[in-house]
């Protein structure tokens, strides 16, 4: 499953939704907003999708990962809008027979969500700037942040 969501990631709640009686491994990976990055201080982070591709290319990514590995479940969901320092941006969650599996399959689902989905992040800073992350033409079209 891969969702989207403006709404704070619960993370406890995802994973309880998770639990198996046949898993004997359980690995996350939570991604968060931090107050440094490149020398500069972060103040907030605002993020927007072109939602229907991110949605599809998120799925097709967990659908990969379920038969690259043998896990029994994967989860992942990301915030799109405003978010405050610490917040969650992005979740991911792998249950499988044994920690190995779990690991490497939550390592694959986020490495491949941040070089694949059509997600993109911009950044306010202490100083009143901002700047979109990893995507320079996105200044010049008019996005709502």
């Amino acid at each position: 499953m891969f969702e989207l969501t403006t709404q704070p990631i619960q993370e406890h709640e995802l994973r309880s939704s998770m639990v198996n009686s046949e898993c004997g491994g359980f690995v996350s990976f939570e991604g968060w907003v931090r107050d440094w990055n490149e020398g500069r201080r972060v103040n907030k982070l605002h993020y927007e999708a072109y939602e229907s591709l991110a949605l599809s290319e998120g799925q097709r990514i967990m659908d990969e990962a379920l038969k690259q590995y043998p896990i029994r479940n994967l989860c992942s969901i990301h915030r799109l809008g405003e978010l405050e320092v610490c917040d969650v941006a992005v979740w991911v969650g792998a249950t499988g027979r044994h920690r190995a599996e779990s690991f490497a399959a939550c390592r694959f689902a986020i490495d491949q969500i941040k070089a694949r989905v059509p997600i993109w992040k911009k950044e306010f800073y202490q100083d009143g700037e901002s700047e979109w992350v990893g995507c320079p033409a996105c200044a010049n079209h008019g996005h709502s942040a």
